[in-house]
């Protein structure tokens, strides 16, 4: 038995049988619990802040704890701030099966809560429209108040100070967040903030729980991205013909429209893409029968194409949840109790929303925020057991790529500006990516140009910081092999298998190579986008290498040489940045012999 379990726990409690998934805990729920209930705090400290990757389970973790308080005497009354309507119902599910009963149906405008329950659950608009209703609730009973995603209580000031007015009598407060960070300088209520020794102020968590972690320990599940490139065609207002190559350097101008190109339903590249993923899904439900897809989409007009082009590959229908949408609620449920293949939402599945059988998903929205991307892929790492994987389709975009690579990162809120810049990441978007969006993304009163062509190509696999794979055509064997990666494998079998495939392709690149020498056929002048992309499969090839070498994680490797030799992430890099990256690794091999 635990210490937790063996010298905090009160000595009996009632309706035991009834706490279901909250009694049996995951060893970082056990922990974090234990520095709740430690020596210091017996009956916990007041203010308590648990950062948790998504798909850790936070929410189990929150309502045994609150178990734990009511059990004890110390609260008498749970509220749950939540950032969605749909939150606040699964909360209030959650909370039912371990015998927590709160309303997810209370409004401001109802004011007192009914006997039967012990709280509410509610949003922080909620809370914000009328603070001193709910300090009047807080006031009356001794209250633990749960506020998921805390970092939402920091969304403008009026938001901020309605919590903290609310809730600032509460007897107990816990904190929840899988990504606390913003670019905003307004403090999160409740949470503490440190100086460190470069004057700069960041938040402090009690219990931080990452990703790395939970991948090591089998709670999430890795995440395989695959990224497609491809030619883009468009016509602008003023009747020009335009072209870029997604994957190759672009301007930011001609990077905005050839992706907004790509996901236009009415090229062939999202067709191409939802087809690969949909084969994808089909190789990953040998293992997991019961897997589903999860496209993004930017509105409700391409979630709608969406659903169409899926339908015409597949030959089922797509779930679609819109965020207007007054069933979207019953639709994410229903879709989560069945075995249907593929589920279009509009952005607003993006925080919270538990689906954990979603497995494979396309990244089909224009929104680029680390937030919102962190989020997002939130949704496929809910590890069911271990061994299932995450595979995520999306456009080969440098920004994409960097979130991509750097998905084990680790960031805090950090109220001062370092270096005349937030060090934070933007949020402010989201609130943007997850209202209702009736219509597209437009600039001016027209839309920017009118798409004409727009085809994939396979370009590369990202994961654990690294970059795998060469373009290839759809179809292709060397798609196919990535796409038929088994669906179920453990993070090191992911990690070697992605290196022996990146090392017989160049292994075959080396004899091709070497034969066009041999009968003297001209080589060709190489572009500098090829000639890039031969040095970026270099530089992960050797990466790879003392990955296995050191049991260093790719991304670490990865960040090691940018501080050491300075430039940007390999996504973004030049040539001659990923040349000395390249010398400084051999440097590093040739002194380990």
């Amino acid at each position: 038995m635990s210490t937790f379990a063996a010298s905090s726990m009160p000595p009996a409690f009632p309706e035991r049988a009834a706490w279901g998934t909250a009694s049996s805990l995951r060893a970082w729920q056990q922990q974090a619990l234990e520095k709740y209930f430690g020596p210091a705090h017996p009956n916990g400290p007041r203010d308590f802040l648990a950062v948790a990757t998504p798909g850790a389970g936070k929410t189990t973790f929150a309502l045994r704890l609150a178990k734990e308080l009511l059990e004890r005497k110390v609260v008498h009354a749970v509220t749950v701030v939540c950032p969605t309507e749909h939150l606040k119902r699964q909360w209030a599910e959650s909370a039912a099966r371990v015998g927590i009963r709160l309303d997810p149906e209370f409004t401001n405008a109802q004011g007192k809560v009914g006997k039967e329950f012990h709280g509410v659950a509610v949003t922080y608009a909620t809370v914000a429209a009328r603070p001193a209703l709910h300090r009047n609730r807080t006031e009356m009973r001794k209250t633990l108040v749960i506020l998921d995603e805390i970092h939402h209580a920091g969304d403008g000031l009026s938001w901020g100070d309605g919590i903290r007015e609310a809730f600032e009598p509460a007897t107990r407060r816990l904190g929840l967040s899988g990504t606390p960070f913003r670019t905003d300088v307004n403090p999160i209520p409740f949470v503490q903030y440190e100086e460190g020794p470069d004057g700069v102020r960041r938040s402090r968590a009690d219990y931080t729980y990452g990703y790395g972690p939970a991948l090591a320990d089998g709670v999430v599940r890795p995440v395989i991205f695959l990224a497609y490139a491809g030619e883009m065609r468009w016509r602008t207002r003023a009747g020009d013909e335009l072209t870029a190559t997604l994957g190759e350097p672009l301007t930011q101008d001609q990077m905005s429209q050839a992706w907004r190109a790509a996901l236009d339903p009415k090229g062939d590249w999202i067709r191409q893409v939802l087809a690969a993923a949909d084969r994808r899904l089909t190789e990953v439900r040998r293992g997991v029968p019961d897997a589903g897809g999860l496209v993004i989409a930017t509105d409700q007009d391409d979630a709608r194409a969406y659903a169409r082009l899926i339908r015409e590959i597949t030959g089922q229908p797509a779930t679609v949840v819109l965020s207007d949408d007054p069933t979207a609620s019953k639709k994410i449920k229903q879709f989560n109790d069945s075995q249907d293949r593929w589920m279009v939402a509009v952005r607003m599945v993006s925080e919270g929303v538990d689906i954990p059988r979603l497995a494979v998903g396309v990244y089909a929205t224009s929104t680029a925020t680390p937030l919102f991307f962190a989020q997002a892929i939130g949704r496929f790492v809910r590890s069911r057991r271990r061994g299932e994987t995450a595979s995520v389709f999306l456009p080969s975009v440098p920004v994409l790529m960097g979130h991509a690579a750097e998905l084990e990162a680790e960031r805090d809120h950090v109220l001062d500006r370092v270096g005349g810049r937030e060090e934070g990441l933007d949020d402010e978007l989201l609130k943007e990516a997850n209202r209702q969006r009736d219509t597209k993304d437009v600039i001016g009163e027209e839309l920017p140009f009118e798409t004409v062509e727009a085809s994939a190509t396979f370009d590369r696999v990202v994961y654990d910081g690294g970059e795998f794979g060469t373009q290839a055509a759809p179809g292709s064997l060397e798609e196919e092999e990535y796409l038929g990666i088994p669906g179920l494998l453990e993070p090191d079998q992911v990690a070697a298998l992605l290196r022996r495939r990146q090392a017989e392709q160049l292994a075959a690149q080396r004899r091709k190579k070497q034969k066009a020498e041999e009968t003297a056929e001209p080589a060709g002048e190489r572009t500098a986008a090829e000639d890039l992309h031969r040095l970026r499969t270099e530089l992960n090839s050797l990466v790879g290498a003392w990955s296995h070498r050191t049991g260093k994680p790719h991304g670490v490797i990865h960040n090691e040489l940018r501080r050491i030799c300075g430039g940007p992430r390999v996504a973004q890099a030049s040539a001659e940045d990923i040349s000395k990256r390249i010398a400084k690794i051999r440097e590093w091999a040739a002194k380990r012999r």
